[in-house]
């Protein structure tokens, strides 16, 4: 993780803000009609949903760690700060707002909301370092089995995301089940990149 610390304690910053708005929104009742519009997603979710994010996300890391053991790519993962760590909790909160809240399109039919959650998820793979970096000063494509695979590995969580969201066990497409899942990832992956020796330092 190459990014300064202060970016991000800025970037943990504004994942707790927007955190506090969205829960302040779950909790506002639903029949206040002056309030403003609610961020997407602040609406309950039954538990079983929830559940299934967690087992769902859990299950889909072991797929991915395991084929970067077949694919012999364990070594070349990046390592992780302490800081950084908490920083991929709080980019849980900023990545679903984005792309499974406000990256939907709505109003024109399941085909045009599924074709949007396709294109949706390309850009959020590609907007993982696994292809590039901008280390050195400027931008570099960086074609590697390790990053074709953890860009593949991303796209496919971002579909299972979207499916929380909009699947029928979620009746009032809350985002909770996204958030479950994708914390339960990131938290997955801090603590193998713990066991394997790739959490380095506390900043």
């Amino acid at each position: 993780m190459s990014e300064h610390p202060l970016l991000l304690v800025a970037l943990i910053g504004a994942a707790v803000y927007l955190g506090h708005l969205w829960w302040s929104d779950y909790r506002r009742p639903t029949t206040d009609p002056g309030g403003p519009p609610p961020l997407p997603g602040a609406t309950a979710a039954p538990r079983r949903i929830i559940m299934l994010a967690v087992a769902g996300s859990c299950g889909l890391l072991a797929v991915e760690s395991w084929g970067e053991y077949q694919l012999g790519i364990v070594g070349e993962q990046s390592t992780l700060t302490v800081l950084a760590a908490i920083h991929t909790l709080g980019a849980v909160v900023i990545e679903e707002l984005i792309f499974r809240g406000f990256l939907v399109i709505n109003g024109r039919g399941p085909w045009a909301r599924w074709a949007g959650i396709l294109g949706a998820s390309v850009l959020f793979a590609l907007a993982h370092p696994f292809l590039w970096t901008l280390e050195g000063g400027g931008f570099a494509l960086t074609l590697t089995v390790k990053g074709t695979f953890s860009t593949g590995a991303a796209f496919v969580f971002s579909l299972w995301f979207y499916f929380l969201r909009f699947n029928r066990w979620n009746p009032a497409a809350s985002l909770l089940p996204c958030f479950a899942g994708h914390a339960a990832k990131n938290l997955g992956v801090i603590a193998i990149k713990g066991a394997q020796g790739f959490l380095v330092g506390w900043w």
